[in-house]
């Protein structure tokens, strides 16, 4: 149900990786033993597909149960793979990295305060949830200053009260600050997770660890 994982020595394993509840994405470069991994912790068979001919998967997509979210400048290719597990929306614009700009669950989703209201008309339409422009310690993308899932939300450990006030009444769920990778407050950068279990950076501390389970429902 948890545990730490390098990505070819890396730490910042979501940066190469995105779990949306039931659905893992992962490049066709990543490491056999991560792959095995990530399908043993988050109970899924990961799918397999770069974005944008690109193994920097997690800045890049993003979503909820309803669909996700990608960056419109997909190949036709990567775009009939993603198909297969969901409904997608094509991020266009000059904002197309909806992993960076986006956190959501199936029951908010908040944006980075600058994307246009067009753009935020068209998120909040196709995931079915309200939106909120956000913050989180003072960091504006939203999607890697955090991690979401259904069972609660991790973030930055410098994000106000305020902000965590937003947060707990849009989503309605726990929602508490922490770190990984030995400080770092760029969640989203250094973990994956769902309702089943999680994988966080290798330099992430067993207090860190102690924290996820924590926020995410994990402590027995």
């Amino acid at each position: 149900m948890s545990g730490t994982i390098d990505y070819a020595g890396d730490p910042h394993i979501g940066v190469f990786s995105r779990v949306i509840n039931d659905i893992v994405v992962v490049p066709p470069d990543a490491p056999e033993t991560f792959v095995a991994t990530l399908r043993e912790e988050m109970g899924v068979d990961p799918v397999v597909t770069t974005i944008q001919d690109s193994s920097l998967i997690g800045p890049l997509l993003t979503g909820n149960s309803r669909g996700m979210v990608v960056s419109g400048m997909v190949t036709d290719r990567e775009r009939e793979i993603l198909q297969e597990y969901g409904e997608l929306l094509l991020l266009a614009g000059p904002t197309t990295a909806s992993g960076n700009i986006i956190l959501a669950t199936d029951t908010f989703v908040a944006l980075h305060p600058e994307v246009d209201s067009r753009q935020a008309e068209e998120i909040e339409d196709f995931l079915k949830v309200k939106v909120i422009r956000l913050t989180l310690g003072g960091i504006k993308t939203v999607g890697m200053a955090a991690a979401a899932t259904n069972r609660g939300i991790l973030v930055h450990p410098r994000a106000t009260n305020q902000e965590l006030e937003l947060l707990e009444t849009a989503s309605g769920l726990p929602v508490g600050r922490g770190s990984v990778n030995l400080g770092s407050g760029l969640i989203g950068t250094g973990l994956v997770v769902n309702k089943n279990g999680y994988l966080a950076g290798f330099q992430t501390s067993g207090f860190e660890l102690g924290r996820i389970e924590e926020v995410f429902g994990f402590m027995e």
